[in-house]
């Protein structure tokens, strides 16, 4: 029986809606993860440096899904809430049409400038041309990656997050197999690896559309529209807080793979992408655990249930809390087999992977609060506290801490600056939570 929006959410039945989203994330990382393992076993040290370097600026193009699925699903959840099914339908069809045409733009200029802009950030000889190798071949599908990503919002609001699992694990399997034949059976290199992920995004994103376009027993459907300047904006502004989130995390990456060339060299950028390939895995159960909450907190909030917000508030703090004292031990339990996955072959980046993982792994202990402040606000429609979370989070406190602890502590406070930010990160999302809870009611 299908859990709706409308319904009283105890413990059980918010794990039962939210688990296929969290399921989804954590797959979507996890072939991810697959990626990075067949170009750094099968291609190479250098390969897997570039692919890691390049992949915070394709991430800042593809992060607009986010935007308009964060952002869109808010609103239309809203609206749903308040009774009108039909301009929620239309708001919904605008929103797609708007990312997928904002995407192609985006992805041509992606593909025409991405020589220059690998080489401003430093990449030069055999990494620069893996970095546009592989780059300009992920840009080319970046509008079905941003329906992905938008699509995972969406689904949730349309009461079919098995869904979203569902094409999850379609795109996951593909990418997964396509990896293995492309790279570990025939030696296509960096081209077999990117051409495995852009199939895989192309399954991701066509899949929901051609769903939604299609007569379907969800709550939404593709259907005419029109323009409505309001309604893109809100999407964005209310978006923004996920948008800067991922633009600021990718912008970071870029500083972080910086500092590590000055300290470690190509090794240290190796060592920060075991980091971000298993630490997406452990960040994902966070982010979808609020992209699964978000549509109810929203309906909620536009249908003014205060008494049902409330709980769904003080569940989550509870949830959220489990989840990161889980992550930890985990990580901590885990670090040196998931380093070797890796970087096995290589005993000096090894060492240094398990080091870095040791470290990092503390983060969990703050970051699922910090997501899930960030998301909480977005979902009440309250884009600036949200844009204001994820700005101080992902820019302000990582830059901060990433220039100055390694001036004291070396590259372990590089490892360390991300446990900090997250720390202060928490601390300023219970203050908004504080300021604001007479103004929206959750406590």
């Amino acid at each position: 029986m299908n859990i709706k929006l409308s319904d009283h959410f105890t413990y059980k039945k918010l794990l039962r809606f939210t688990l296929p989203s969290i399921a989804m994330m954590i797959f979507s990382s996890i072939y991810g993860v697959v990626d990075g393992f067949f170009v750094s076993n099968y291609v190479g040290k250098t390969p897997f440096a570039a692919v890691n370097f390049i992949m915070p600026f394709l991430m800042i193009l593809g992060c607009i899904g986010f935007m308009f699925g964060t952002g869109g699903s808010a609103l239309v959840a809203k609206t749903m809430g308040e009774g009108d099914t039909k301009l929620a339908n239309r708001q919904f069809s605008l929103i797609v049409y708007a990312s997928i045409a904002t995407s192609v733009i985006i992805g041509a200029l992606g593909v025409i400038f991405l020589r220059p802009i690998a080489a401003a950030m430093g990449a030069e000889g055999q990494m620069l041309e893996d970095c546009v190798t592989y780059g300009r071949i992920i840009l080319f599908a970046l509008p079905a990656y941003v329906l992905q990503m938008e699509f995972q919002s969406f689904v949730i609001a349309a009461e079919r997050p098995n869904l979203g699992l569902a094409v999850t694990l379609a795109a996951g399997c593909t990418n997964m197999v396509l990896d293995f034949l492309l790279v570990g059976v025939f030696p296509l290199g960096l081209v077999g690896a990117a051409t495995a992920t852009a199939i895989s995004q192309a399954v991701g994103g066509i899949i929901p559309l051609i769903y939604f376009a299609c007569p379907n027993k969800s709550l939404l459907r593709l259907t005419g529209t029109r323009f409505s300047g309001r309604v893109l904006v809100k999407t964005c502004v209310n978006g923004s807080s996920e948008l800067m989130s991922n633009i600021a995390m990718s912008t970071v990456s870029i500083l972080y793979n910086a500092k590590l060339l000055e300290y470690e060299g190509e090794n240290g950028v190796a060592a920060y992408g075991v980091l971000m390939y298993v630490g997406f895995i452990f960040f994902a159960a966070f982010i979808g655990y609020i992209i699964g909450t978000a549509p109810v907190i929203s309906y909620n909030y536009g249908a003014s249930n205060h008494e049902e917000l409330k709980g769904i508030f003080k569940r989550s703090l509870v949830i959220v809390g489990m989840f990161s004292v889980s992550m930890v031990v985990f990580a901590e339990v885990l670090a040196y087999p998931l380093s070797m996955i890796f970087v096995g072959y290589d005993a000096e980046l090894l060492e240094l992977s398990c080091r870095a993982f040791v470290i990092y792994s503390f983060s969990f202990l703050f970051a699922g609060y910090a997501i899930f402040g960030s998301g909480f606000f977005t979902a009440l429609n309250d884009g600036l506290t949200s844009a204001i979370i994820s700005f101080l989070r992902t820019l302000v406190f990582q830059i901060a801490a990433v220039i100055i602890l390694p001036l004291l502590m070396g590259t372990d406070g590089i490892w360390l600056s991300l446990v900090v930010a997250e720390m202060m990160a928490v601390a300023v999302a219970a203050v908004f939570v504080f300021v604001h809870r007479k103004k929206y009611k959750y406590l």
